[in-house]
């Protein structure tokens, strides 16, 4: 009997004890610990010209317009909307989050710039102290998210010069003159140049040229790399390439166009031009010159402007085709966009419900942005027989939809993507 007692009790105690841990496994389910997520937005700022395309320093109307969404919707027309930008500033900028650095028209000093309400707005400027600079002709890098070093000829053209910004509040913390020499031979250094930050080994690659007479040619076969020391702002070392002509942008400094990347395994990739026609070059992790006989950019038919990186090798390009009939001015309707998949070394053209995109006119000018919180690129195009538009690229799938229409009248030129204010969700 008391050994049935016992084993009753022991039962009850058991049962007891599942039903206290089922009650509070039930308070902690309804306790659970508030999640907080950092939320930023974005948006897209469209540029358009009036009348002809514009960029390379063309004097056109250039009108700017915030646009939320790129997906569809009323077309998109700048009567009244939007807001002319080339009076006081340029296309030709630096984008980084919410803001534009560049130097304006005034050509005195760098401004920090913010687009709202369909209006430029200076939140911060610093005048010139020792180096100057002119707009639309200078190169940049960063080195850290608030470090900005600008980069470019000096006024003679016989030395390159260089400035530290700290774009918190735009105070120049350090500028100089480079080592580098022009040396007997030569007349001047190209005014821009490319200039990019490589950070496994806090080196900055300059691509510059020793020029003799003036225009292209001039440069043909000069293409020079120099390495330099981020915090010193030392050149290590310069190399003579022997892999390419010229680089696509180098008056421009990355300034209109995108033109260099970093892969995930930190390579660096640069659009190059021999011959007229187009390369991809690379320089290796943990390398300081081009890599022997790579091109990146497979079955080139002409010039490489403008290089977009869309992870796991693949990139999206804007180039032209080298055809006598279609024309090779800034006006002409011979450019179109392809994805070159980097390991199956393949390109393929951008197609829209099975039919290539007609050729685009516009020539320089960033024209696609990626996003990577979706995993698409926003394109935009000028065809012949069409108004003005945007495409999508959905990386993942591959597959191409139609975004906005632009009014007719207008010439697409820009696509930047701006970050707006981070606030904060509680779930």
């Amino acid at each position: 009997m008391k050994k049935l007692k016992f084993c009753f009790m022991a039962l009850m105690a058991l049962t007891m004890t599942a039903a206290f841990t089922a009650c509070s496994n039930d308070d902690d389910d309804n306790k659970k610990t508030p999640v907080t997520e950092e939320i930023t937005p974005y948006h897209f700022d469209l540029t358009v010209t009036v009348g002809k395309q514009g960029g390379m320093g063309r004097d056109v109307t250039t009108i700017m317009q915030t646009r939320d969404t790129l997906n569809g919707g009323p077309v998109v027309d700048f009567k009244n909307a939007g807001s002319e930008i080339n009076a006081d500033y340029s296309m030709e900028a630096i984008v980084k989050g919410k803001y534009y650095y560049q130097v304006p028209v005034s050509a005195d000093r760098f401004v920090k710039l913010q687009f709202v309400n369909n209006q430029m707005k200076v939140i911060q400027a610093q005048p010139f102290v020792k180096n100057t600079y002119n707009c639309r002709q200078y190169t940049h890098a960063w080195t850290a998210d608030n470090k900005l070093v600008i980069m470019a000829a000096n006024g003679d053209k016989n030395a390159i010069v260089w400035t530290r910004l700290n774009t918190d509040d735009m105070t120049i913390e350090d500028e100089g003159t480079l080592s580098i020499q022009l040396g007997d031979n030569w007349d001047s250094f190209t005014t821009s140049g490319i200039l990019t930050y490589r950070e496994s080994d806090d080196k900055l690659f300059y691509f510059f040229y020793r020029k003799k007479g003036s225009g292209r040619k001039a440069t043909k076969d000069m293409l020079t790399i120099a390495v330099i020391n981020a915090k010193t702002m030392a050149v290590e070392q310069e190399f003579v390439n022997t892999e390419t002509e010229e680089t696509s942008g180098s008056a421009y400094g990355e300034l209109l166009q995108n033109c260099t990347f970093f892969d995930e395994a930190g390579n660096l990739y640069i659009a190059g031009l021999t011959d007229d026609l187009g390369q991809l070059l690379r320089i290796k992790k943990g390398e300081y010159n081009f890599e022997k006989g790579y091109n990146g950019f497979p079955n080139s038919d002409g010039k490489l402007l403008t290089v977009q990186y869309l992870g796991n090798g693949k990139v999206l390009t804007f180039s032209r085709h080298n055809d006598s009939e279609l024309g090779t001015s800034i006006d002409s309707y011979a450019y179109y966009y392809s994805v070159v998949d980097l390991n199956s070394k393949t390109r393929t053209r951008m197609a829209f419900n099975g039919v290539e995109i007609p050729y685009s006119s516009g020539s320089f000018s960033q024209r696609s942005v990626y996003v990577a919180k979706e995993d698409k690129a926003y394109f935009g195009v000028n065809t012949e027989k069409a108004q003005p538009c945007v495409y999508i690229y959905d990386v993942k799938t591959g597959t191409v939809t139609k975004g906005v229409d632009i009014a007719e009248g207008y010439y697409f030129e820009q696509i930047r993507l701006l970050e707006g204010d981070t606030y904060t969700v509680t779930h």
